[in-house]
Formats: structure tokens, sequence, C-alpha cells
């Protein structure tokens, strides 16, 4: 597609959702509601159909090599698109905030000023293989009244396409404009670029993959972006802690779904229990399929474990390896991960309160857990519903984005003919 036909294709596509947020901005939440109901509907209407493109996906995915954590991040069952659509129906079940007026206070001069909850218009979204994202991100902002623009990756266009179809039909039905929800399916690195720099049109962009996409929209956007991180998760265990607590945790956070951005990659251990609980915890990885690398320290006491470099420390492995390195207390744990962590979930394994609070207190990230697995930080688990991604920024949101995340505020002032 040349330059100009792909600013014609996007500039169109701009236009519609601009129209089409307009419409949405002022829906009832009965109408926005009853086209999720539709949309959830219409995927298990089309259920087979979009099985039946996840397929040819998976197969492309299969024949370049693609990783098995990668495929089931990819894969749709029907187990799965039934999941999708409740997540659907659920968010029915969520307040709607638009329209909230949040304050309102009286001025001397008699004004009234209230700040009001809207929609923040339209929403580009670009993201990898997860088609599952389609529907989250259709969703929640559509009862958030917001136009969306999808950009999925190359890796699970079919599967894309197929879902659209059936979201398309559920909006439709609801009386909403279709362009509400559009995808682009043009997979081609040009035409995201482009997107990333439609400003006419889209008011926000939220990048939802690896290390590597996001690196590019930040490099590439002109529009606001909301960074949605990377995670470079930890776990400390500090010297005073429930051993059994511990290595459940560490298993837990890495070992139940590794392919998503809140499984743990690092494992921090006090050196006052090192040659204890090392043992156990790496035990109980390796039998779950981990493979662990390791810090010299680490090495010391579990000789067959592989060397970790510089790099190791800052990467994002989405896979069943873990690296673990002995720290000398509490406090070289946070300096080590507000050095090398993303902003995303950290989490300390401890008995001490002055611990647990500094800890609190002195790690950056966006979740901060006690002894607790960084797995919970997720929409759903917040009490959010779906959610739109894991903000890692500190502007405008932060940590999982739900409807509120999704909505911007205006002020309305009532006057009575005051001049200045």
């Amino acid at each position: 597609m040349s330059e100009l036909l792909r600013k014609d294709y996007l500039v169109d596509m701009g236009q519609k959702a601009k129209e089409a947020s307009y419409e949405l901005g002022v829906a009832s939440t009965k109408e926005k509601d009853d086209a999720l109901v539709f949309m959830a509907e219409e995927l298990i209407n089309l259920k087979e159909e979009i099985i039946k493109a996840n397929k040819i996906d998976l197969e492309v995915a299969k024949s370049k090599g693609t990783s098995k954590v990668m495929l089931d991040r990819l894969e749709l069952s029907h187990e799965r698109i039934e999941g999708i659509a409740d997540g659907l129906k659920d968010l029915v079940k969520l307040q709607d905030p638009i329209g909230e007026v949040i304050s309102m206070w009286q001025r001397p001069n008699g004004l009234q000023i209230g700040q009001k909850r809207v929609p923040l218009g339209v929403i580009g979204i670009i993201y990898e293989a997860r088609p599952n994202v389609t529907c989250d991100a259709a969703g929640l902002c559509l009862k958030a009244g917001n136009a969306t623009i999808l950009r999925g990756g190359s890796e699970a266009i079919n599967s894309n396409k197929a879902i659209i179809k059936a979201l398309n039909s559920g909006i439709e039905r609801a009386g909403l404009p279709k362009a509400s929800v559009q995808l682009v399916e043009d997979t081609s690195r040009d035409v995201a670029t482009e997107m990333m720099r439609l400003n006419e049109f889209i008011d926000v962009l939220i990048p939802r993959g690896g290390a590597g996409l996001i690196q590019a929209v930040l490099k590439n956007a002109t529009i606001p972006v909301i960074e949605t991180g990377t995670g470079n998760c930890h776990i400390y265990v500090d010297e005073s802690c429930d051993f059994e607590m511990a290595k459940n945790i560490a298993v837990n956070a890495k070992v139940s779904r590794p392919s998503v951005c809140n499984s743990a990659e690092k494992l921090l251990v006090n050196e006052k229990i090192a040659k204890d609980f090392l043992p156990i915890a790496i035990r109980a990885l390796r039998e779950n399929g981990v493979a662990v690398k390791g810090d010299e320290a680490s090495q010391a006491i579990i000789n067959d474990i592989e060397k970790a470099n510089e790099e190791d420390w800052g990467k994002e492995y989405l896979d069943y390896i873990m690296a673990v390195k002995i720290v000398k207390d509490v406090d070289e744990a946070i300096a080590h991960i507000n050095k090398y962590g993303t902003g995303h979930s950290e989490a300390i394994i401890t008995e001490s309160y002055k611990n647990s609070q500094k800890f609190l207190q002195r790690v950056d990230a966006a979740a901060v857990y006690v002894n607790a697995s960084t797995r919970f930080t997720d929409g759903s688990e917040f009490g959010f519903g779906a959610e739109i991604g894991i903000s890692t920024q500190k502007l405008h949101a932060r940590g999982p984005m739900g409807l509120k995340e999704l909505t911007t505020i205006k002020y309305i002032i009532y006057g009575n003919g005051q001049i200045r």
C-alpha cells in the first residue's frame, strides 16, 4: 500500500471513529449495555467461524517456530470464546462512569463549578498476538463511551477479523454506530506508524505488548500515549518469612501463566536464609518446568544453575525461566528492584511489619504486594472487570486500567449572569 493510500485508509477510519465517538459519548447506559450483550451473543453465534480463522493463525505461527507459551496466548477454544463473551456481559454489571459529577463547589461570585466524567473520545490500541484483547478493549472502550481503532498483530489477523465481524454485528443490533469499533486490517509497520501520528482523529494511543512494541510506539507516536508496561516483576523473600508461603507464591507468580506481564521474572532472597530456602524454592520451580539462572552467590549454593548475566536482571522472559539473586537485606532488594524493575508489580514475602512498610513505601511500582503473588495485578482481580492494560507510567493512569481510567473530566459551570 502506497503512502497516500495508507493515509487515506487511516483518515477514513479516523473520521468514522470521530463521528461515532460523538454518538457514543451521549449514548445511554442501557444502549451501551445492550450492545455489550449483543456483542457477546454474536461471539457465540459465530464461534465456529472464529475458531476456524484462529486455526489458520495457529498453523502459520507453528510454521514460524512460535513457542508453546506464545501459541497459548494466540489460541482460541470454545471455552475461551465463551469466557470472552462472559467478560463482555460482566461489563454490563459495572457502574457506567460517564456523566458522574465528581465534585461541585461554589465560588464567592456565585458560580457553581463542577467536574463531570466524560469519555476520552477515540482510543487507538496497538497490540500483539492476543485475540482476547480485541474483545476486552472493544467492550471496555464502548462501555466508557469511546470509539476504538484496533491494530492487532499479523499473528492474529484472521482471528481478529472474525471477532470484529461478530462485535460489529452486536453493535449494529443495539443501534449504535458500526464504526464504534474498527480493526486496521493492514498489519504492516508502515500503517502502524502512520496510525501513531493520526492526531486529528485519535485522542490517546495505548500499546499492549512486549518491550519492542511499546518502545516503537513511544518513539514514533505524536499522539499522547498511555504506556502499558512490560513486567520485569520481582518476588523478594525476606529473612523473616514463612518458607512454605514464600515457595508457593514464587511458584504461582512464575508458573500459573508465564506469558503475561504480571508473572514474576526474578526471585530475590535474603542472604540470611538463602542456604535453607533456595534449595526448596529451586526444587519447586524445577518441578514445574522452570529453568533457573542465578548470580554467583546462588551458584555457590546450587552449583548446577546457569549463570545470570547483567542483561538477565532487566529482562522480561515471558517464559518458564526465572533468575535468582541473593541480597544482603530489604534495602538492597529495594535498590535492585528500583534499578531493574519496569514499574509493574513487586512483592515482598515477610513477617516483619517494619520491612513490609519500608518495601511498600520505597518500591517504585504500580502495584506493590505484601505476602501475595504478583499475578493479582489484573483488572478483574481488582474488581474493575476486564482491563485495557496495566499502565506503568504515572500520567494519566497507573496500574490496571478499567472503565474510569478510560475517561477524562469536563468542567461544568453554572452561573446567573456573572461577567468578569
